[in-house]
């Protein structure tokens, strides 16, 4: 229940009210619009000038009319000054609202040229990333055959996609552990550089995973993580041995030291091949989904080299509105304790 009583309605204060809104409204309609044309013209503005641009901007001249018509109601201006500072602030409202609609429009026209171009790079991202998986497919089915040795076309392979950077980290390990199985015999002589930085992979990761070749000691036996000296046999038995069976390559000992680094790079390759399988079922998902409005919002982000302008053209005009209505209601103020 409210403690403050309500004013009782008399006949005499509601004829003072009915007379206070006539006052307050101003002339009737028709006579407003031809005033408020007459007070534009007087003022230095061309109504059909102002016309032709905005409807070369795509503005409508009749919306510009009712927010003129909106505000001389509301401010119902008396005298010269009054009634320019009305038509100057409805300018400034209206170059105000068009610097947010350039804001606006620049935002839209980017968003529609990155949305042109996700589908494409989507596809072209998929089908990148279901190549990969194939090569890395092809690549751990050779490694994990008996006896392997590695070939020209699967080093190849592999400097390729170590060289594309798809498999990222990875790709340095598993190269050197490629060039780890090579056969001395056949082996492809590759640049000084390359043959430096595959032996100090190499050298790293027989550090950590503690792989390694055997060589032979004063016994006779083997000796585990050592490399095999290099052996240079006739032409003749090499190529004897190579048209042989794979297994004859090696002794049984240099098998058994080769096979820690082969199941290490079969299971690197397994391993990068569902890495891709995996992301590719993960950018299908958001395909299917579309972006989120956090990534809309960075994709329409104001990088353009004309966002500041914008920006300062959109407080100059929101200054402008705030200085005139400020001075228009002290000017109405003054008049009316005068």
């Amino acid at each position: 229940m409210s403690l403050r009583k309500k004013p009782t309605l008399t006949g005499k204060r509601i004829a003072a009210s009915r007379a206070n809104g006539r006052r307050s409204r101003g002339p009737s309609a028709s006579a407003r619009v031809e005033r408020i044309r007459a007070a534009v013209l007087r003022y230095g503005f061309d109504v059909q000038a102002e016309e032709i641009a905005m409807r070369a901007l795509g503005e409508d001249p009749a919306h510009f009319q009712e927010l003129l018509e909106g505000l001389w109601e509301e401010y119902n201006p008396v005298g010269a000054s009054q009634e320019g500072l009305v038509i100057r602030l409805a300018r400034a409202v209206w170059l105000m609202n068009r610097a947010d609609r350039m804001q606006e429009g620049y935002a839209v026209r980017q968003a529609r040229e990155v949305s042109s171009g996700r589908e494409d790079r989507r596809h072209a991202q998929l089908m990148r990333l279901k190549m990969t998986e194939e090569r890395l497919r092809l690549l751990a089915q050779s490694v994990a055959r008996d006896y392997y040795v590695t070939t020209s076309a699967d080093l190849e392979k592999m400097k390729n996609l170590h060289q594309e950077g798809v498999v990222k980290e990875m790709g340095e390990i598993a190269l050197a552990l490629f060039y780890r199985l090579e056969d001395e015999r056949d082996k492809d002589t590759d640049g000084p550089e390359d043959f430096e930085r595959a032996q100090r992979v190499v050298a790293q990761v027989k550090e950590i995973f503690g792989i390694g070749m055997t060589e032979y000691t004063s016994d006779g036996n083997f000796a585990r993580n050592c490399d095999p000296p290099v052996v240079s046999p006739p032409v003749a038995d090499a190529a004897q041995a190579v048209q042989k069976s794979p297994a004859s390559r090696f002794t049984a000992a240099e098998w058994d030291a080769r096979e820690e680094p082969r199941q290490l790079l079969e299971n690197l390759l397994t391993r990068q091949m569902e890495s891709c399988k995996e992301q590719r079922k993960a950018l299908l998902k958001e395909s299917v989904k579309g972006p989120s409005p956090y990534e809309r919002a960075a994709e329409i982000a104001p990088t353009h080299p004309n966002a500041p302008v914008m920006r300062r053209m959109q407080d100059s005009h929101l200054r402008e509105v705030r200085r005139v209505t400020n001075l228009l209601l002290k000017i109405k103020r003054q008049a009316r304790q005068n």
